[in-house]
């Protein structure tokens, strides 16, 4: 398993000419899978970017900027006397999480009418007949890769045949995903002082920083690998500083003398990753022997 992908363009031969090349040969022969999860590890509240707010110790994290179009909401008719069941089986199934809150929903009575044809064994009412039943309407939010989970659960608990649902795509932001990390440091410290600290957590040669403001650091923005497009993001959200890598010379203007940008390198700023991915493997697969490479493949080399 790997954090970033080795095939970034289409390969249209093999012939071993290049590095990308030479190494899906190289698995290709030793019938190795290579699963990289790139994106999906630095858009989640504890993935990459989490090991970094880690080894500062900021508190009260918070994605920086977070995603939209990522939330649905189910609304579906239960009868009054089983409203209760099917509100847990959608709670038990990860719907209703709103922020610091879990169980939310949003429930109106009325009244539902159906008529079961032949065929049908209807939960309430006779064949061929209308019947009118009170029913709650139940609301939830949930985020869609959740979406099959849901509706099974749904059906499962619902007493209905034929359960009626309807579901809509929202443009809410999801606070639980996105890019980028905003925390606090449990004490303010100088920028002189953050940058000795920089280099020491992360083992840095040099520290690439825009002028020192002279005034405290207490509010981190962070983004493992190049993340030079959410310096605007960092200075909205009042940040002190924002620490990432990949910062080109004319970006570093765009702290306009209001943040502190840090630039602590690419390879720097993710190496923890391999701790992250192989604390996965050993919580999801405890019986598996868990193998950390040792081998350093940061391309960047520093002479001083």
């Amino acid at each position: 398993m790997a954090h970033h992908p080795i095939i970034f363009k289409g390969l249209k031969k093999l012939n071993g000419k290049n590095y990308v090349e030479r190494t899906v040969i190289s698995a290709i022969k030793n019938n190795i899978s290579v699963y990289a999860m790139h994106t999906n590890l630095d858009n989640i509240l504890q993935g990459v970017n989490n090991k970094i707010a880690q080894k500062l110790d900021l508190q009260d994290l918070a994605v920086l900027s977070p995603k939209g179009e990522l939330l649905k909401k189910l609304v579906t008719f239960s009868p009054i006397g089983h409203a209760e069941e099917v509100r847990n089986a959608l709670f038990g199934a990860g719907a209703g999480k709103i922020g610091k809150y879990n169980e939310c929903s949003f429930n109106t009575k009325g009244e539902g009418t159906f008529k079961a044809n032949d065929g049908a064994r209807p939960f309430v009412g006779n064949i061929g007949e209308r019947h009118t039943e009170n029913e709650i309407r139940i609301e939830v939010i949930f985020p869609g890769y959740l979406e099959g989970r849901i509706l099974q659960e749904l059906k499962n608990a619902h007493p209905y045949e034929e359960v009626a649902y309807d579901i809509y795509p929202l443009s809410n932001k999801w606070d639980e995903a996105g890019s980028g990390l905003i925390g606090t440091l449990k004490e303010p410290v100088k920028e002189s002082d953050l940058l000795i600290q920089l280099k020491s957590l992360f083992g840095l040669s040099v520290v690439r920083h825009t002028p020192f403001l002279h005034k405290k650091v207490k509010k981190i923005a962070v983004c493992g690998g190049a993340g030079s497009f959410l310096v605007s993001a960092a200075k909205d959200a009042g940040a002190d500083a924002f620490i990432t890598g990949d910062i080109k010379y004319h970006e570093f203007f765009d702290a306009d003398r209001s943040i502190l940008l840090a630039d602590i390198g690419h390879y720097e700023s993710e190496q923890f990753t391999i701790d992250l991915i192989a604390d996965i493997l050993h919580q999801k697969f405890p019986n598996f022997a868990i193998l950390k490479t040792e081998i350093n493949t940061n391309p960047v080399n520093y002479f001083s």
